[in-house]
């Protein structure tokens, strides 16, 4: 007897409604979900996941790591910022700017540094970043330097007359997030199944092999950086006009950049669903570590002792922990689960079948 999904069609066409039902769920989810905090954590899933896909264009396709992803991100939210509080431009316009803004400036930097290779080409993306960062510090004119731009009241958004949604709640950013989402899978996808995805691994493989077939690796790598660099920016810019604030140690640290990465490596790097699984494992952790839910659960559930040794340093220390904790994360996946988790979780599925073969 045949498997019920043994063959690729079987699993494309099970692949395809299973993605049709999280779709419906997450368009629904509002409806049935009231809690705001809840919505809150979605919101920066949704953002933490279009930062992953985007870097995913450029480190995990075409093999070019960056750990300067920050200054796209920043890019996104210091031109939606600046345009929207002191030119009072709508945000929904700001972000198009933002867009081509990191699209310039990834085509500058491209230029320049994909003539190194190796860490030479990562040295420089953080050196990029650094320059970004040190620069909106000091333009206190443009930036507001380290005080940082804060806005109370998101313009609405409006066809012509009608209004679309006032923002007025975290549903309008939910499904904002959502779409964006969508749209970063979409086109991770497209790529991935088209002769410009093949190109990008080509290069990821075998730099000289693919030059050899008369592969423009400048060209391509430009192109996978202008991809990467338009669409993290455009995570910056939803999270500047979500949070409402923003200020160089926050959309231009290093520790961002970092956090981009780490994404795609928990995930999964170079596949289109990896960010997302990364980002479902590392923005709950991240809130847990933040808000110590996880030290007040284990002392009400009495598992440890308020009064104790352990208990206090819970309390104490663990919500600054967790860099410490994404440390730990990335060191067992690096050893356990090398292609990320859905990569391991790939392999196990695969020997189930076999098994039941």
């Amino acid at each position: 007897m045949k498997p019920l999904f043994g063959n690729t069609r079987g699993i494309g066409a099970l692949s395809a409604i299973a993605g049709l039902a999280v779709i419906t769920l997450l368009f629904l989810f509002p409806r049935f979900v009231e809690s705001t905090y809840a919505l809150h954590i979605m919101i920066l899933i949704f953002i933490s996941i279009v930062m992953g896909s985007s870097w995913n264009l450029l480190g995990g396709y075409t093999g070019q790591y960056s750990v300067g992803h920050s200054a796209y991100f920043g890019m996104g939210a210091y031109t939606t910022m600046i345009l929207m509080q002191f030119r009072q431009v709508p945000p929904w316009l700001g972000i198009w700017c933002g867009m081509a803004a990191a699209l310039v400036v990834a085509l500058v930097i491209g230029s320049i540094c994909f003539r190194l290779r190796g860490p030479y080409f990562v040295l420089a993306s953080i050196a990029v970043a650094e320059i970004f960062r040190v620069s909106a510090l000091n333009l206190k004119n443009v930036t507001n330097g380290a005080e940082g731009i804060l806005t109370t009241e998101v313009p609405p958004l409006k066809i012509g007359a009608t209004l679309i949604t006032d923002f007025s709640s975290k549903v309008p950013f939910y499904y904002t997030g959502l779409a964006f989402v969508l749209l970063v899978i979409l086109v991770t996808w497209l790529i991935q199944n088209s002769k410009l995805g093949y190109y990008f691994q080509a290069i990821r493989e075998d730099q000289d092999a693919a030059h050899s077939l008369g592969i423009s690796l400048t060209f391509y790598k430009n192109v996978a950086l202008s991809l990467s660099a338009v669409l993290t920016s455009l995570a910056g810019s939803l999270y500047a006009v979500y949070v409402g604030f923003i200020d160089p140690s926050t959309v231009l640290a290093l520790d961002l950049s970092v956090q981009i990465v780490l994404i795609c490596i928990i995930g999964g790097i170079g596949t289109i669903f990896g960010p997302v699984i990364g980002a479902l494992v590392l923005v709950p952790l991240s809130e847990a570590l933040r808000s110590n839910m996880i030290g007040g659960f284990l002392i009400s559930s009495g598992i440890v002792k308020a009064d104790s040794a352990f208990g206090s340093f819970l309390t104490e220390n663990l919500s600054h922990a967790h860099v410490l904790i994404y440390g730990i994360l990335v060191v067992v996946v690096i050893l356990f689960m090398p292609d990320g988790v859905l990569g391991f979780a790939k392999a196990v599925a695969a020997r189930k079948r076999k098994e039941v073969a």
